[in-house]
């Protein structure tokens, strides 16, 4: 793989399908030049194409966060920055040689064991007044707040149901609490997908799949992980802001695009 970024002091490669294209996907992080913030490189198109790391970058929120500029395009983004985030590296050049990151277990946990926790997770300024995105039942929200803590709250058929969750940097350690939580989908939500060609490189080893009175692959890693993993999504996709504003964030049966148009609010914001 060509070399796209400056040099370096940290170095880290991880390798793994692509779940929905089915490539084989090479990802290299190299730590970057003070106050170069994170960047995403295309190293597979013509010109290695950078894709700043910002909510403004953000093209598609459906089942996943992607990132863009021009016609290059980074899928699945929200686990690794949850993950990038936590670990606290201010300075990240990410080379990417396809359309995708690969989705591994399904959740941040690879991440973390490539980053490492090198530093305290940034926290930006404070939110300085309460603001909330909803839609129909849906709502993701933040209010001002002495530290920075993540809510979520969902509600989804059996075996699911009604669960919550919460996190604060400050007391917990993410790479315990947050991180192992997988992604989770419903067996008829797998099968539409594969008939529409859109899980080549799927299998049971990316997530946990509910089936009626259970789960076809268990067990859990926490009773409530589901719940762990969409607060795991929202850390990835406010990460898109580099330092997350401090503040008390909640969400109930929110996805990426409220995540993400709750970052893109903030970043015009603080």
């Amino acid at each position: 793989m060509k070399e796209a970024c400056s040099s370096h002091h940290f170095e880290r490669t991880l390798c793994g399908l692509g779940v929905f294209s089915g490539q084989n996907i090479t990802v290299r992080c190299i730590s970057g030049e003070t106050g170069g913030g994170w960047t995403l490189v295309r190293t597979d198109l013509p010109g290695t194409p950078r894709i700043p790391i910002h909510p403004a970058q953000v093209t598609a929120t459906e089942r996943a966060t992607t990132l863009g500029q021009g016609e290059a395009r980074v899928c699945l983004m929200e686990h690794f920055l949850a993950a990038l985030w936590a670990s606290g590296w201010p300075n990240m050049c990410i080379e990417v040689n396809g359309p995708e990151l690969p989705l591994l277990d399904g959740s941040a946990l690879p991440w973390m064991e490539m980053l490492g926790e090198a530093r305290t997770p940034p926290v930006g300024p404070p939110v300085t007044r309460s603001l909330e995105i909803r839609e129909g039942d849906a709502v993701v929200a933040v209010d001002p707040a002495e530290e920075l803590r993540f809510s979520y709250s969902i509600d989804f058929p059996s075996p699911i149901g009604a669960q919550s969750a919460s996190f604060s940097p400050s007391q917990e350690r993410f790479l315990e609490e947050l991180a192992p939580a997988r992604t989770f989908l419903f067996q008829h939500e797998v099968e539409l997908l594969i008939e529409d060609g859109k899980l080549a490189g799927g299998t049971l080893e990316n997530a946990l799949v509910a089936v009626p009175g259970g789960w076809l692959n268990p067990p859990l890693r926490f009773p409530e992980e589901p719940a762990r993993h969409k607060l795991l999504d929202l850390v990835g996709d406010l990460a898109l802001l580099g330092a997350i504003p401090r503040g008390h964030y909640r969400a109930h049966r929110a996805g990426h695009r409220l995540h993400v148009a709750l970052a893109q609010r903030l970043a015009g914001e603080v």
